[in-house]
């Protein structure tokens, strides 16, 4: 049976890959860093404002946790969805700081916050499943849906409302065969936050229609600026708990990227499958990690408010800079770390190599060439004519890359 999957051609094999991988498109944000890093490697200077990764250190105390973790041999399998502190851990953040009440059984821990949209979808979507989602969109949404054999079904949020769904966006959207709707706020690319009058006028449309689970992405949270209050769903809309999956993790508010802890709270039923399929994947998350995430959650975190305003101040001086550049408007967004610029006025223009710029994919690409700035087209994310700017890097780098990008736009013809 073997031969029918792998062709034999002298020393080389041919793998026949699945319909199902065939499905998605490699991230598009992990290309531009992966493409910046291999230009720096060449010895071309390269601003990298593609990666939405935090520019801070993981505070000392979290480290600390980990290390004593691993002195106190506490490098074991774990239980598959996390340890009980951890997810004791969690239970006390939802209920502190969301007014969200979940029982340990009702919580689930991954390897980053992809893992819990990956089993999640896994364990809920057969074929020609509705998945809506708003565009502009964290890039990942509609592959990991796509890769199921379902539909995401993508509403385009423009930048009129905020790049926010509506409520008759969602009506019109719903129908017998939509398993989930997923909101995130604020939002990977955009930097959009809802408030709480738009959550609970979305929640009055999916009161409406109770075989709709919906997914929260929560992972901003901490990263909001001004007077913007943050709202969870479940937090304005209790009598939607039972099918909405509120995620979360330590990624950004944290700086702990790489240490991949993601976390999740929802009904059992759902979380207990999504920990069946995990016992059969990846097992559980590195036990090193879940002890700094218990720290992490459990400990001192005034160094959240600290840094939210040097990103606060770096997106004021960005925005700035960006709407005195010609051909390019920002909207000012209410938290995250990103900005997501039109480059509409560019379209139609000649760059220095005279090529002319017909979408972003392509202005994005000239960029990068001609200023040696690295940056994230638009359309990736669901909206052609925009690009997404991560200001998660420090001033001098933010600094050096709008002098180049002003440059840049002044020569275009």
């Amino acid at each position: 049976m073997l031969i029918n999957q792998i062709t034999i051609i002298g020393e080389k094999t041919l793998v026949t890959l699945s319909k199902s991988i065939k499905r998605i498109k490699p991230s598009a944000t992990m290309a531009v860093t992966q493409k910046a890093r291999e230009l720096k490697a060449q010895g071309k200077d390269i601003i990298g404002l593609g990666a939405g990764e935090p520019d801070f250190d993981t505070p000392d105390n979290i480290k600390k946790a980990a290390i004593d973790a691993i002195k106190e041999g506490d490098t074991k399998y774990t239980a598959v969805d996390g340890t009980p502190a951890l997810k004791e851990a969690i239970q006390s953040k939802f209920k502190r700081e969301n007014n969200l009440d979940y029982g340990l059984n009702e919580i689930s821990v991954g390897t980053g916050g992809k893992q819990i949209i990956f089993n999640a979808m896994a364990v809920t979507l057969d074929s020609l499943d509705e998945v809506i989602i708003p565009a502009p969109y964290w890039v990942t949404y509609p592959d990991v849906v796509n890769y199921f054999d379902a539909k995401p079904i993508i509403i385009i949020c423009g930048e009129e409302t905020g790049f926010k769904i509506t409520p008759d966006q969602l009506e019109k959207a719903i129908n017998k065969s939509t398993k989930w709707f997923i909101l995130n706020s604020p939002s990977n690319p955009t930097g959009s936050c809802y408030t709480e009058d738009e959550l609970i006028a979305l929640s009055k449309v999916l009161e409406n229609h109770p075989h709709v689970n919906i997914m929260t992405d929560d992972l901003y949270e901490h990263l909001i600026y001004d007077d913007v209050q943050f709202h969870t769903l479940v937090s304005v809309a209790p009598f939607l708990k039972d099918r909405t999956l509120t995620l979360n993790g330590v990624s950004k508010a944290y700086a702990m990227t790489g240490w991949r802890i993601g976390y999740a709270g929802g009904n059992q039923d759902l979380i207990k499958a999504m920990g069946k399929l995990q016992s059969q994947s990846t097992s559980n998350p590195t036990s090193i990690s879940q002890a700094a995430a218990v720290e992490a959650l459990n400990g001192n975190n005034s160094f959240i408010a600290e840094r939210s305003q040097v990103f606060k101040k770096r997106r004021d001086n960005l925005i700035s800079e960006l709407n005195s550049m010609n051909g390019i408007s920002c909207r000012k967004p209410e938290g995250a770390f990103y900005v997501f610029p039109s480059c509409q006025g560019v379209i139609g223009k000649t760059d220095d190599s005279g090529k002319i710029i017909c979408n972003d994919q392509e202005f994005t690409t000239s960029l990068l060439e001609q200023a040696g700035v690295a940056v994230v087209q638009g359309s990736a994310f669901g909206l052609e004519g925009y690009f997404r700017i991560s200001y998660a890097t420090s001033d001098e780098n933010l600094e050096e890359a709008c002098s180049r990008m002003r440059v840049y736009l002044e020569n275009l013809k």
